[in-house]
């Protein structure tokens, strides 16, 4: 079945998310020391994927014209008009996070490289090992995002699912298509640009200035047009 690997990651991280919204009932004390720790930690994250790329004009490109594209279509304040209409839906009192939890677990699941090669393993090999590791990963991170952000880290199982089943069910046509050194570059480029913006997160997570990530979203999508530029026009 080649959408084993990937239900499994949206299964796992809505258990944890449930299991996190149960533990939620910290001190404020204690969930401003947790929500500072994981901002450190995805800080570190963030940076350490950044350096995975090999083009960094590519990612201050990507990120400048992402972000302008973002602000003119104001992703960030789209996210929370739908976060604020489930809350209502749901009668959840979330705090008004549930956006931005969302908008944060998506980013940290999705973005990075064992999304990519995961679902390129379960579409082209029926091999489900990366994402079922990756399920594991992300079922404990959304425990401990959930118990800090609350309901909105379920729903980010949602753009998981469809992101990797979209490339697992397209994984043999990429394959054959894609030249495999193009495919490592946009592997590693994609992956730097998202940590980037999971640095963001991790600010955002520390209570610094807030930095519209969300806005930042369409930058992932300038860089694979950026790539195939400098791919088929090297004078670029």
């Amino acid at each position: 079945m080649i959408l084993f690997g990937t239900i499994v990651n949206g299964v796992a991280i809505i258990i944890g998310s449930l299991l996190g919204i149960k533990l939620k009932n910290f001190s404020d004390n204690l969930k401003e020391t947790v929500m500072k720790a994981i901002g450190l930690a995805v800080i570190v994250l963030g940076i350490s994927m950044a350096f995975e790329g090999e083009q960094f004009l590519v990612v201050i490109f990507s990120l400048a014209l992402g972000g302008v594209i973002g602000e003119r279509w104001n992703l960030e304040g789209k996210l929370n008009e739908v976060g604020n209409w489930v809350e209502k839906k749901m009668k959840s009192k979330a705090d008004g996070k549930l956006a931005e939890g969302f908008v944060a677990a998506t980013l940290l699941f999705v973005v990075g490289a064992m999304s990519i090669i995961g679902a390129l393993d379960s579409g082209f090999r029926n091999d489900h090992s990366v994402l079922l590791t990756k399920s594991v990963l992300d079922g404990f991170a959304s425990i401990v995002f959930a118990a800090t952000m609350g309901l909105g880290v379920m729903f980010s199982a949602i753009p998981v699912v469809l992101y990797q089943g979209t490339i697992a069910l397209l994984a043999t046509y990429i394959v054959i298509l894609v030249p495999e050194n193009f495919l490592n570059l946009f592997i590693n480029e994609i992956t730097a640009v998202g940590g980037v913006m999971i640095i963001g997160i991790g600010l955002n997570l520390l209570g610094i200035p807030k930095i519209r990530v969300a806005n930042l979203l369409p930058a992932i999508i300038v860089t694979v047009i950026l790539l195939i530029i400098l791919q088929y026009i090297p004078s670029f």
